[in-house]
This record gives structure tokens, C-alpha cells and sequence, in this order.
């Protein structure tokens, strides 16, 4: 009997990394769904309104992080793909690869500490200056909510590329597990404080101590000897930022941004001009998806260091062969669950239950789901491409970003809702997605046959 399990999980590509990964994403859309409940319960539709407002200006960290966590797990495994651990923390191999390694670990955490501490205030600022312009006569209590996840999203920006580090190093299962933890401890205590009637405090309090376990578990553990060892190996031999990285990252962090205006600008063009319910329901139903792509993308993103491994080592037919059955699992996986998503929430309309009010209507919500999983197949080849330490998705990545957000603004504010959700999904479908497989073919074409 369990043969067969793991037969099947093969199959479908569930190893273990996977599968703790998955178990993550499930547990974080798990708990997602959960929270919602939660939500609707004790918090106000305006006070909804500010929840989800905050995620979404929350993640101008993309404008800081830029792309570089990924870029970072992507060049760990290029140089430690020469490498070798062996017992007692000592690595072997040749000490250019082993300098070269040390060099990035420590760009890693002095960029990446200046770049937090400027994120907190900035957040700050912006936080205090959109919402006191915007939330004037709600009555809210919203202020040291804000300053919480200030700090937790400035903490979180300085481990978070560790984490990826760690990646690169091959320890995938293990970063797996350190995230599982960190999130069940999150969902946790949120609903414990949102039952203690903390409100707004509630995710904010849980996402701070969440952060600090995960903090914890990279101090106080084993891990810590694995950054001392690496820390110590630097000589001669370094990783050029300006030379290397910054080539290609510029483009990431072009393509990120533009992904800012794509993903994250509903909700406060909602917010300020239909108001906190309206923007709350696509705050809750993007919450929803978001929690479906995160569990199809572990298949892909599970996967980054070991096809960043075969690139190095120009086994391209390996590569294709791998790629090809990982995406169509990912893509195969994000349908099946955004199917029976639309199904429970229609289900609940019928009967009348009022959890279903939280979500956006049928049309804004089919043309929602329907996105979703055209970007996990786009994700899926952008990644693939990524993976060879270029960036042929910037002029895609920058015209999508300006697109959405003209048809945002413009068809927001004639149309509503419906403009919005309607112009993003024929976008996504008649724009984004044509051109990257044009872009999949050309270069990968191109960049086997150099």
C-alpha cells in the first residue's frame, strides 16, 4: 500500500520537498480560507477593507527586494553545484567556488539589512500618509497595527534571501520545513488573537511572532554553522555585483515591479474609489487565488536549484524533459482546485450562506480564476527562462504593468468593478500569454544552440 502511494506522488512529482511545501501552501490557503471566516466575523467591512488594503501596499517591498532572493538561489546553486558537504560542516571543492560563494552570503546580509531598515520607515510613511487621506471618518483603529507589520515585513525582508540561500545550497526539504513552521505558528495565533478581539492587531502581533521563530530556527540550530563555514571561505575570488548580478537583476526588478501594478494595485484604486466593502470582497477573493497559485508553484518552485544544476551542467534534454512534466503538473493542479473553488462558492450562494458575500460576484470572479491560472503557466516558463541567469521577460513584464494599470484607473473609475476585472483577464489571456511563449521558444531555441 504505501509503494503504490509513493508510486503515485512520483507521478504527479511529489517528493519530499514538495510535498512539505505543498503541505505549507495548504496549511497557509488552509488557514486563508479559515481566516476569512474569522474575518467576516470580527472585523467590520470597513475594517475588511483595511486588512486587505494593507497586504497590498505591504508588498511595495517588491520595490526594494527586487527580484533578488530569487537571483540569489539561482547563483548558489550555480557555484555549489562544485561543492560538496561532508561530516562535521566542512566543505570541499575547489576554493574558487568556494570564495565566490562566501562573497555572495556576505552581499547577501549586508545589502540586505540596509535595504529592511530603509523599508521600515518607508512603509511608515506611505502607510500613515495613504490611510489618513483615505480612511478620514471610519473610525478605525489602525495606526499600531500598521507599525507592527512595518517591522515584520522589514524582518522578513532581511531573512527571506537567506532562506533562498539556503535553497541554492540544495537544502530545499529543509527550508520546506523551517517555512511550515513559521506559517502554522502564524495561522495559529492569529485566530487566537482574532478570538480574543484584537481586530486589526490579529495578523499583525501573529505575523511578528511568526518571524521571530523563524529567526530562531536559523540562530539557534545547525543551519547557523553552514553561514559560518561559508562566511569564512572568502579569499581572492568574489561574485562581481555590478559585473554578475545587477545585469540581470535590473531586468528582474523591472519585471517585479511591473508585477506590483498587475497583482497589487485592485485594492487601493477599490479602496479609494468604491470604498473598503468593495474592496475587501476582491481583497478576500484574491487572498483565495493567491493561496491556489502558492501550492501550484511549489512544483516549479521546488524545482529552481535542481534545473539551475542541470543548466550549469548544459543537459538540456534532461532539463526539457523535467520542465515539461512539472509544468503540466503545476498547471494541471491550479485548475483542478480553482474548479472546485468557484464550485464551493456558488454552492454557498445558492444556499444562501453569507460567507459567500465576502467573494466578487460571478463575472469579476470567473474573470479573476481565469487569470490565475493563465499566470501559473506563464510563472511556469518565466521561471524556466530565469533559470539560464537572464531575463528575456522585461519589455513583457514593463508593457502587462502599464497596461493593467491604464485599464485600472481608466476602467475602474467608468466601469467599476467589472471594467477592472474584465480588461485584466483579455490582457492576461490575449497579451501576456501569447508573447511569453513566443518568448519561451525563441530564447530557449536560441540559448541551447550557443
Amino acid at each position: 500500500m504505501i509503494i503504490t502511494i509513493k508510486k503515485l506522488l512520483n507521478k504527479v512529482g511529489i517528493d519530499g520537498a514538495v510535498a512539505l511545501t505543498i503541505l505549507t501552501r495548504v496549511i497557509q490557503a488552509g488557514g486563508g480560507i479559515i481566516s476569512i471566516i474569522f474575518v467576516s466575523r470580527y472585523l467590520s467591512p470597513s475594517e475588511i477593507g483595511y486588512y486587505y488594503t494593507f497586504s497590498s501596499i505591504l508588498a511595495i517591498q517588491i520595490f526594494f527586494e527586487l527580484g533578488l532572493s530569487g537571483i540569489i538561489t539561482q547563483y548558489t546553486a550555480y557555484e555549489s553545484a562544485h561543492l560538496k558537504w561532508i561530516d562535521n560542516f566542512e566543505l570541499i571543492g575547489e576554493i574558487h567556488y568556494q570564495s565566490r560563494l562566501s562573497s555572495l552570503l556576505i552581499f547577501c546580509v549586508k545589502w540586505f539589512a540596509i535595504i529592511a531598515a530603509i523599508l521600515f520607515f518607508a512603509l511608515l510613511y506611505g502607510g500613515f500618509t495613504f490611510f489618513s487621506h483615505y480612511g478620514k471618518g471610519l473610525n478605525i483603529e489602525w495606526k499600531g497595527a500598521w507599525i507592527t507589520l512595518c517591522l515584520t515585513t522589514s524582518l522578513n525582508l532581511f531573512i527571506d534571501p537567506l532562506l533562498a540561500f539556503f535553497d541554492g545550497l540544495g537544502h530545499v526539504k529543509d527550508m520546506a520545513k523551517i517555512r511550515l513552521v513559521q506559517k502554522t505558528v502564524y495561522i495559529i495565533l492569529m485566530f487566537i488573537f482574532f478570538a480574543c478581539g484584537l481586530k486589526l492587531y490579529s495578523a499583525a502581533l501573529a505575523s511578528l511572532i511568526a518571524i521571530c521563530v523563524n529567526y530562531a530556527q536559523i540562530i539557534f540550530t545547525n543551519r547557523i554553522k553552514y553561514l559560518k563555514v561559508i562566511w569564512a571561505a572568502k579569499s581572492e575570488w568574489v561574485i562581481s555585483y555590478f559585473k554578475e548580478i545587477f545585469p540581470f537583476q535590473w531586468r528582474i526588478a523591472l519585471s517585479w515591479i511591473s508585477g506590483y501594478f498587475i497583482f497589487q494595485l485592485f485594492n487601493p484604486i477599490l479602496f479609494a474609489t468604491e470604498g473598503a466593502v468593495v474592496a475587501g470582497q476582491m481583497g478576500m477573493s484574491i487572498a483565495a487565488l493567491t493561496g491556489i497559485l502558492s501550492i501550484s508553484m511549489s512544483w516549479i518552485n521546488t524545482k529552481v536549484p535542481f534545473l539551475s544544476n542541470l543548466i550549469s551542467k548544459r543537459d538540456y534534454t534532461l532539463l526539457d524533459v523535467s520542465f515539461n512534466r512539472i509544468a503540466f503538473q503545476a498547471t494541471g493542479i491550479n485548475l483542478l482546485i480553482t474548479i472546485c473553488f468557484v464550485l464551493v462558492i456558488q454552492v454557498f450562494k445558492l444556499f444562501h450562506v453569507s460567507l459567500a458575500e465576502r467573494f466578487l460576484a460571478f463575472i469579476p470572479l470567473i474573470c479573476m480564476c481565469l487569470a490565475n491560472v493563465i499566470n501559473q503557466l506563464i510563472y511556469a516558463f518565466a521561471t524556466y527562462l530565469r533559470c539560464h541567469k537572464k531575463e528575456p521577460m522585461l519589455i513583457q513584464s514593463i508593457t502587462m504593468g502599464l497596461l493593467v494599470c491604464l485599464s485600472t484607473v481608466v476602467l475602474g473609475r467608468r466601469f467599476g468593478l467589472i471594467g477592472i476585472t474584465t480588461s485584466y483577464v483579455f490582457l492576461t489571456c490575449m497579451v501576456a500569454l501569447p508573447w511569453t511563449i513566443y518568448l519561451f521558444i525563441t530564447r530557449k531555441k536560441a540559448w541551447h544552440h550557443e
